[in-house]
């Protein structure tokens, strides 16, 4: 199955909770796509020792995830791109939502 994750929130928890479950279902053998934007863009940022969202994002990349990012969110912060929260468009999120067989959103 093709799921798409969208996370939106800047929340330690909450982006914690979404990259286990973008792990767990690679561990299921799905083909998995997570793109943060709004708040969610600040993943990196956020995370806490209980809830540490980077360890879990580079999990979920070495595994074979794929993370998108929304540019102009990220531009709007003042940050610029990188391999963990990568610049992408609107295109690549319609794309994502359209090719998946499943989206879920944080």
């Amino acid at each position: 199955m093709k799921i798409g994750i969208v996370i939106a929130s800047n929340d330690a928890e909450t982006c914690w909770n979404a990259l286990r479950y973008a792990n767990f279902c690679l561990g299921q053998k799905d083909e998995v796509k997570v793109f943060f934007m709004g708040k969610g863009v600040e993943y990196q940022n956020i995370g806490i020792d209980k809830f540490n969202t980077v360890e879990q994002a580079e999990a979920f990349a070495r595994s074979g995830g794929r993370i998108y990012a929304c540019g102009s969110c990220i531009k709007s912060r003042n940050k610029e791109g990188s391999k963990m929260c990568p610049i992408n468009t609107m295109k690549d999120m319609y794309d994502i939502v359209k090719e998946s067989d499943k989206v879920v959103t944080f």
